[in-house]
């Protein structure tokens, strides 16, 4: 029996790396790796050995025959893959890939000495890095984050009904005790410590800072009370520190339109619609699931500027939508293109994927069936105009009329809450140079321009594309960058010491936390989950991290 990749696929390819018979793809060789929504195993070529099962970090990989539910659909999708790549196999004939040539990226000498490497952000992109360093190199590594607790993306930013993409971040977490790797939380560059600091203490620096920044839509209304970026939003739902507990109030809009149509978007969506009782099985913040217990929400719009063959979002994230407990899926049929592009589109794509999805031309002056929520995807259609006194009432989107509409202006979609999810842009790092029209580092090959020493990672370094795994990759040619130069005696000699950044970083922060520090966050949590009957219980302010990291305080058992 055959293996499958399924919803959760991180795309990082360390399955790809275990495979004793080449039959995952893409690999990170190959042309469209990096660009495909996720890897697929060709049922053709696998064995049924289920190493990449075993090696998998976020538990995507199943035996077809175990595969139930919506997951059913990636016996197919994994098939398709392959589908028109390969010669139609003869009879029970095993289709097998060719191997690539053999690569050796790196040629370290046998007399090379350890540099001692800072990297800031403890994201996926800097940890990848770390890990690259730790597990190839004798590196030692000093791992830094504005936050007084790890984690960064997965912890922040994966939402809380995926906690099989939480995995990666567990997987990677193990580097935070590694033997030369040292913790230095609750340090801000720029802040705490400048950049010419942190150079002159360290060989060379990795800067994984992300994206932290949203893009604006640019229409009128946009800053009324009641319109949040989705970073906002993801923050809130996920007890981010930096984000107030009362930074979204869902409990007064029975509609929310979510600006965009990304993953995201989708998740936005998703976990506004879902049953509480669902959601508080999961690490969601507290203060998110009982606002999303009091909320009056029952429609979610998604507006999509292009067609659905266009769409932004992945195949297993809009599956993910298909067969929610009491949520009915529709596509607004108010403009001709959209059901003319689904009914059209060839198997395997975006369009298609909505063939079994209800379609109705909306009424905007009703919401959904009593007793029932739903998400609506609403595609050619585009934000014009943020309408309302003291707070958000309404939107006005282009688009063919729907009935409710209101003639040549457009159609206004009466809304108590405007999410903001047309993506992610980078911030200027104090010391670093910064393009701001991508919103990026200025680099080749991730080193920065004009900065020996100094490199860049994940989203500042590339933009803001690709999920998780995705970092691995770019994580290897900023590290691969850094040992060329490493062994070609280019980056500058540290003036400091390794101790005098410890002292100069518990000196100048009084967030700090250490290894040791962030196991006890971690232990209080998961204590506080314990109680509840939760994976876990976030703290979610600085003083409650910083207080658990030092043991000043013993939580007690959660409300609710």
């Amino acid at each position: 029996m055959t293996y499958a990749i399924t919803q959760t696929c991180c795309n990082d390819a360390t399955c790809v790396a275990v495979c004793p018979v080449n039959c995952i793809h893409p690999t990170p060789d190959e042309p469209d790796f990096g660009t495909t929504e996720m890897l697929y195993i060709d049922p053709r070529s696998c064995i049924d050995c289920g190493a990449c099962a075993d090696a998998c970090p976020v538990d995507a990989i199943f035996p077809v025959d175990r595969l139930t539910g919506k997951l059913r659909a990636y016996e197919a999708i994994n098939a398709a893959h392959f589908a028109d790549r390969e010669p139609a196999p003869a009879a029970a004939s095993p289709t097998f890939h060719s191997w690539g040539e053999p690569r050796f990226d790196r040629s370290l000498p046998s007399d090379f000495a350890p540099i001692r490497v800072a990297v800031v952000g403890t994201g996926p992109a800097g940890m990848y890095a770390a890990e690259d360093l730790l597990l190839h190199t004798n590196a030692e590594v000093t791992l830094i984050d504005r936050l007084p607790v790890a984690g960064g993306l997965v912890r922040y930013g994966v939402a809380p009904d995926h906690p099989s993409t939480k995995g990666a971040g567990e997987t990677l977490a193990r580097f935070h005790t590694h033997p030369r790797a040292r913790l230095r939380l609750g340090v801000e560059i720029g802040r705490d410590v400048s950049a010419e600091e942190l150079a002159a203490h360290h060989d060379a620096v990795i800067y994984a800072v992300g994206a932290p920044s949203d893009r604006r839509l640019g229409i009128p209304g946009e800053e009324l009370p009641g319109s949040v970026p989705a970073s906002a939003l993801v923050s809130w739902y996920n007890a981010h520190p930096e984000t107030r507990p009362d930074a979204v109030a869902p409990a007064a809009a029975e509609r929310v339109v979510v600006v965009g149509n990304g993953n995201v978007a989708l998740d936005v969506a998703r976990i506004l619609v879902t049953d509480p009782e669902r959601l508080a099985a999961t690490d969601i913040a507290d203060h998110a699931l009982a606002a999303l217990r009091a909320s009056r929400v029952r429609e979610v719009v998604l507006l999509g500027r292009r067609g659905p063959e266009h769409a932004a979002y992945t195949t297993s994230e809009l599956l993910a939508l298909t067969d929610l407990p009491g949520v009915d899926l529709v596509v607004d049929d108010h403009d001709p293109r959209v059901a003319a592009a689904v009914d059209a589109a060839a198997a395997g794509g975006k369009a298609a994927l909505l063939r079994g999805v209800a379609r109705e031309t909306v009424d905007w002056s009703r919401g959904p069936a009593e007793g029932r929520r739903r998400i609506v995807l609403r595609f050619h259609s585009s934000p014009v105009e943020v309408l309302g006194g003291e707070r958000v009432e309404a939107v006005r989107v282009t688009g063919a009329e729907a009935a409710g509409g209101t003639g040549g202006d457009g159609v206004h979609l009466a809304a108590g809450l405007l999410v903001r999810a047309v993506g992610y842009r980078g911030a200027r790092v104090p010391g670093l140079p910064f393009d701001e029209t991508t919103g990026t580092v200025p680099h080749t090959g991730g080193r920065v321009e004009g900065m020996p020493g100094t490199y860049v990672v994940g989203w500042i370094k590339r933009g803001p594309s690709g999920g998780i795994g995705a970092n691995r990759a770019c994580a290897a040619e900023t590290v691969g960058s850094l040992l060329a130069d490493a062994v070609a005696g280019t980056l500058p000699r540290p003036t400091g010491s390794a101790k005098a950044f410890e002292r100069l970083a518990r000196k100048r922060s009084r967030t700090l936390v250490d290894a040791r520090g962030l196991a006890a966050i971690d232990r209080t949590e998961r204590a506080r989950g314990a109680a509840a009957g939760r994976p876990r219980v976030k703290l979610t302010t600085v003083p409650e991290l910083v207080a658990a990291a030092r043991g000043a305080e013993r939580w007690r058992r959660p409300p609710g």
